[in-house]
């Protein structure tokens, strides 16, 4: 169990991004393409957040060209480069799944004013 203590405190990021379900985020991910490697962008909103400690995850939901995309980062992935919050959201569940469900307006989450 020590052990296991020990590859946790190693394994996780000393700077977390601070970031909710709800917000609209922009990660920055680094894509390896052969030997090169570059940084793309996917904006979306977070529509959940799993587990804690090492193999916390978070989901990052966009519409683009009328379809659905959904991605998984790992929040301590050295591929994950950085979070940023674009904005906050105002939502009373834990997990936005519903959202996958609706189009256009209905889509939206509603800000956080304040």
């Amino acid at each position: 169990m020590d052990a296991l203590k020990l590859i946790n405190g190693t394994s996780i990021k000393a700077e977390q991004p601070k970031f909710e379900v709800g917000d609209t985020v922009k990660v920055a991910c680094r894509i390896k393409e052969g030997d090169k490697s570059r940084i793309q962008m996917f904006e979306g909103t977070v529509i959940a957040k799993k587990h804690g400690g090492v193999g916390e995850t978070f989901t990052v939901r966009r519409v683009a060209h009328g379809v659905g995309i959904e991605r998984v980062f790992p929040v301590n992935s050295p591929n994950v480069e950085s979070v940023q919050v674009i904005r906050q959201g105002k939502v009373r569940r834990a997990k936005l799944y519903y959202l996958r469900g609706r189009v256009g307006k209905a889509a939206k989450v509603k800000a956080k004013i304040g």
